[in-house]
């Protein structure tokens, strides 16, 4: 076994505190790495604090992992000791069905193994994730990481950059339509970035009239505050594509209302409560709902790739691991710009 140390809630109501725990011994296939640097995203709050339900304690979250190969298994080619690599929201899945064939492991139909809060197809050990000094993964769950990245700043790509970027690319989001971005958070923020450099006309919307500059220069061609009615009026029935960022309860019909004919609006974002929507907001304009989960091994790996070739990566906030729960808290404020990443030479 290899002895790993990390952050973990113990229950549903108390703090994240250190916490001393064995990952596996690497089998022919798995990598071993030393974990640098870790986000920190909303789901870690939600699942920490039991919010969804089905938690299970001890639990060491995160998901958004960037570090360096020490070890690989015999029959490992893909990576060698120091490589610079990451993991992102699963660490395993059938890799049989017709899903995982197609490369979308996340939706696997049998059993998608997640990188914490999940229990292990072999051991059913659950899983303990990134906020941690180590983590043994399959390498075909782990992703390359260009030195053309700043490695904090990659960490919420494994999250936040692929559950935007898969939507944009299933929907085809380029040049020539107008997409709107719902939410100016760690999710949002990064949605801004890829609209943007897709090539489309891209209208942030924010509920912050603080935040419209910050908005402009991440690439928004225009800014609305959602609380202005008349501006919200001004935008109906003229959106190809809306992405839905935002965790908190929140209006989502009124966004359904500006897709023109044949658009379509993605949720990424997963509030508490359920949503209610007159039936209405879609009939009119035979307009869309859908949903995406982040995306598969294959389309995360292409996302990293196109970041390093573009530039784009997460503004972010680099705190010590001892600020975990000022984080969590700050988090829920939505008082960060716009992703805390953990510095994990500070455990």
């Amino acid at each position: 076994m290899i002895s790993s140390r990390g952050y973990a809630a113990q229950n549903s109501t108390t703090p994240l505190a250190p916490f001393s725990f064995e990952r596996r011994d690497p089998g022919p296939k798995d990598v071993v790495l030393d974990i640098q640097f870790c986000g920190v995203c909303h789901s870690d709050i939600h699942q920490a604090r039991d919010e969804w339900g089905g938690a299970v304690y001890p639990m060491v979250p995160g998901h958004e992992i960037v570090g360096r190969v020490t070890r690989v298994g015999s029959s490992v080619t893909k990576f060698r000791e120091g490589d610079s690599v990451g993991v992102g929201c699963m660490v395993d899945s059938c890799r049989t069905c017709s899903n995982c064939k197609k490369g979308e492991e996340q939706f696997c139909l049998v059993k998608t193994v997640f990188t914490y809060n999940s229990p292990e197809k072999n051991t059913g050990r659950n899983t303990l994730g990134g906020s941690s000094t180590n983590i043994v993964v399959d390498e075909d769950f782990v992703l390359k990481i260009s030195p053309k990245l700043n490695l904090a700043a990659a960490a919420p790509l494994l999250c936040a950059g692929i559950t935007t970027y898969s939507p944009m690319r299933h929907y085809k989001v380029g040049p020539g339509q107008k997409v709107g971005v719902v939410g100016l958070g760690g999710l949002g923020h990064m949605a801004l970035k890829f609209a943007h450099s897709l090539g489309a006309h891209v209208v942030q919307f924010t509920t912050s009239p603080g935040k419209k500059a910050d908005a402009l220069r991440l690439g928004a061609d225009e800014v609305v505050i959602s609380k202005d009615a008349a501006a919200m009026k001004a935008q109906a029935n003229s959106f190809d594509f809306i992405l839905d960022t935002v965790s908190a309860n929140h209006d989502v019909e009124a966004f359904l209302k500006l897709l023109r004919l044949d658009g379509h609006m993605v949720i990424v974002g997963v509030p508490v409560d359920p949503l209610s929507i007159n039936s209405r907001a879609f009939i009119m304009g035979r307009r869309s709902l859908a949903g995406s989960l982040i995306g598969g091994v294959r389309e995360t790996q292409e996302m990293l790739d196109y970041c390093a070739e573009h530039g784009i990566a997460s503004d972010v906030e680099i705190i010590a691991i001892q600020r975990i729960e000022e984080a969590f808290d700050r988090t829920v404020k939505a008082d960060v710009k716009y992703r805390f990443v953990i510095d994990m030479s500070t455990l």
